[in-house]
């Protein structure tokens, strides 16, 4: 879940970033290589800019379960019976009869006590520490494929409908993207949806806006 997180929203901004900038280039001039220098340049950057703030911030919830991972396995090698202990208190805190909740304790630590405290006291499995790597990776390689799609459409369609059809194909992607990501956290789909398309249509008409003005003075 947390690589295909990380891939959703790299797409998003991939598809967002290198549309503006993209479209900015492409109201000031219809000259094919600036539109495509800038692309280019968008896209490098953006990728390895996305992956290492997925590392960088995946490493820190990593570092944090790993370091909750050695003091709880700590506390079960040092004081044994106030782990067991504790871990009754929870499942009687749950609705457990005490006599209950001290079997199924004593049971879950004979047959896995770290893991039953980790999954009791913090919600974490072991076996499944988020990785930094697989985040970088999924992010850098999304915002790759989405930056993609508007640096093709407006390098591939004529001038004369070059940014309608590029506001049209990147509006339609970030409809898709913001579905998905609205799935994925099991939010309101319309809703999700709605905010990603609207802040995308601001942003090329921001860049758009821009483009034209400077287009228009550089004419000048």
């Amino acid at each position: 879940m947390n690589w295909l997180r990380a891939g959703v929203l790299g797409a998003n901004d991939g598809i967002v970033s290198v549309a503006a900038v993209t479209v900015g280039v492409a109201a000031a001039t219809a000259q094919t290589a600036p539109i495509l220098t800038a692309g280019l340049a968008a896209l490098v950057g953006g990728a390895i800019s996305m992956a290492l703030g997925e590392y960088v911030s995946v490493s820190s919830q990593s570092d944090t379960q790993k370091a909750l991972i050695a003091k709880e396995r700590t506390e079960l090698a040092e004081m044994p019976e106030e782990e067991l202990a504790e871990l009754a208190e929870l499942y009687e805190a749950k609705g457990l009869s005490p006599t209950t909740a001290r079997q199924v304790a004593v049971e879950l630590t004979e047959h896995d006590a770290l893991s039953a405290h980790l999954e009791a006291e913090l919600n974490i499995d072991e076996d499944e520490v988020v990785s930094p790597w697989n985040a970088a990776l999924a992010s850098a390689v999304a915002f790759t494929l989405g930056a993609a799609l508007p640096l093709a459409a407006v390098l591939l369609i004529p001038e004369p409908w070059r940014v309608g059809t590029t506001f049209a194909v990147v509006l339609v992607a970030l409809a898709g993207t913001g579905w998905i990501a609205a799935w994925i956290g099991a939010a309101p789909r319309v809703r999700a949806t709605a905010r990603v398309v609207v802040g995308g249509a601001l942003a090329l008409g921001a860049t758009f806006a821009v483009g034209s003005l400077l287009g228009t003075t550089a004419a000048g």
